[in-house]
């Protein structure tokens, strides 16, 4: 299944001096206050902060969902926090795929055709799409509900059709904001280990916040957010 592990020591992600600040009334609220971080490529980091530290904020302009009011995101090498919104949608969707909390599948197409779209989009032909998402279904262990639409899917397996389309297209980096958050522990668990294991077997680097520090020690490394600077837990 894999598309060839990529050579890991390189850093893929970079954060500089990254500061996101909001308004509220007078008052300036920092959330984050010239961050700093690396990922390298083939590593995976679990970002784990109680809720209202900025978890998401981190993630959303790691991924180039929202622009940094300071520093910036260098992305494979690319400055990338102050380019037109055209490159940036275009590293997205080339470099970056995204799992969030709530799995957010289009309801009226299957789980196939769910993992198929975002290939499509690039311009993959159809029948190449169909296969490479019917390898994705398989591996991670739902292959046989290809053909079933998300309201007939349960919560875990709704959520392993938004891991896989997340990594239909192969790539550089994943993140996932509380990827397990809604499902009961047992689902959280073989949910996660399908991801770590699709991760590692595709050569991703990936940041994945969550609350569950088992499920955060499958990672190479963990960092929290601590007055809005990034800092490594050990």
């Amino acid at each position: 299944m894999s598309n060839g592990a990529r050579e890991g020591g390189h850093p893929v992600l970079q954060m500089v001096d990254v500061g996101r600040h909001f308004l509220q009334g007078e008052n300036q609220i920092s959330i984050l206050n010239g961050a700093n971080f690396t990922l390298d490529a083939g590593e995976t980091v679990a970002l784990v902060a109680p809720s209202g530290t900025g978890k998401s904020t981190l993630l959303h302009l790691a991924g180039l969902l929202e622009r940094p009011d300071d520093g910036d995101i260098i992305i494979n090498g690319e400055a990338c926090g102050h380019l037109p919104d055209e490159r940036r949608t275009a590293i997205r969707r080339s470099e970056i795929g995204f799992v969030y909390q709530f799995h957010h599948l289009l309801p009226e197409f299957t789980a196939l055709e769910n993992i198929m779209m975002p290939q499509l989009i690039t311009g993959l032909p159809k029948a190449e799409a169909s296969e490479r998402a019917a390898q994705l279904l398989d591996y991670m262990r739902i292959g046989h509900r290809a053909g079933h639409r998300p309201s007939e899917l349960s919560g875990g397996e709704q959520q392993r059709v938004a891991i896989a389309r997340a990594v239909a297209n192969a790539p550089l980096i994943l993140f996932a904001d509380e990827p397990t958050g809604n499902l009961d522990p047992e689902t959280a668990g073989y949910v996660f280990e399908a991801l770590d294991a699709l991760v590692r077997e595709s050569g991703l680097s990936a940041v994945i916040a969550t609350h569950n520090h088992d499920l955060a020690s499958l990672m190479d490394r963990r960092v929290t957010l601590q007055d809005g600077l990034v800092v490594e837990l050990t």
